[in-house]
C-alpha cells in the first residue's frame, strides 16, 4: 500500500476519518507555511490526526500571535519569505521558547538537513509530505523524543 502525501490538494485521509481522534489534550499543534493551499493541507491532516491547529502564513505572523506560549509543536516550512523555518526556530531557542519543531521543504538539501538536526529540529521533511512518516515525527516531537527523524 503506497503512503498518501499531503501536496497541494486537501488530505484524502482526513475525509474518510483517518485514524487518531482524541489524542492528547491541551495540545496546539501551530503551523507556519507562507503557501496557502499546502497550509490548508496541513490543518486538515493535524486536525485528522487529532490535534488542535493554528495555521500562520508567516513567521512574524506566529511570533505576534498569543498562541505562541500554548504551542506544543511547530510546523513550518524552511523556505518563507522574511524569516525561514530555521531561523525561526533559532530565534525561538534564543528567546527561552524551545518548541519542538518539524521543518517542512520543497528544497532538500543535506547540508540544511544536517544543520538543522544539529539545532535541534526534531523532524526535517521533504514536501509532498508523507502522512505516516509526518505523523511519526510529530509523536516523536510531542513525545520529546531525543533522537531526531527526518
Amino acid at each position: 500500500m503506497q503512503a498518501r502525501r499531503v501536496g497541494r490538494r486537501p488530505n484524502i485521509r482526513a475525509e474518510k476519518g483517518f485514524r487518531g481522534k482524541a489524542m492528547a489534550q491541551n495540545v496546539l499543534i501551530s503551523v507556519v507555511e507562507d503557501d496557502e493551499p499546502f497550509r490548508h493541507s496541513m490543518r486538515t491532516l493535524v486536525t485528522a490526526l487529532g490535534y488542535a491547529v493554528e495555521v500562520f502564513p508567516s513567521a512574524a505572523n506566529f511570533l505576534e500571535s498569543p498562541l505562541l506560549g500554548e504551542t506544543t509543536c511547530l510546523v513550518t516550512d524552511v523556505q518563507m519569505p522574511g524569516m525561514t523555518g530555521l531561523e525561526l526556530h533559532r530565534r525561538l531557542v534564543g528567546t527561552g521558547h524551545a518548541i519542538p519543531t518539524i521543518l517542512l521543504t520543497a528544497y532538500p538539501d543535506e547540508a540544511a538537513r544536517k544543520r538543522a538536526l544539529k539545532d535541534g529540529v526534531v523532524c526535517y521533511l521533504r514536501k509532498p509530505v508523507d502522512d505516516d512518516r509526518f505523523e511519526r515525527c510529530l509523536r516523536s516531537a510531542l513525545a520529546g523524543s531525543a533522537a531526531p527523524c527526518s
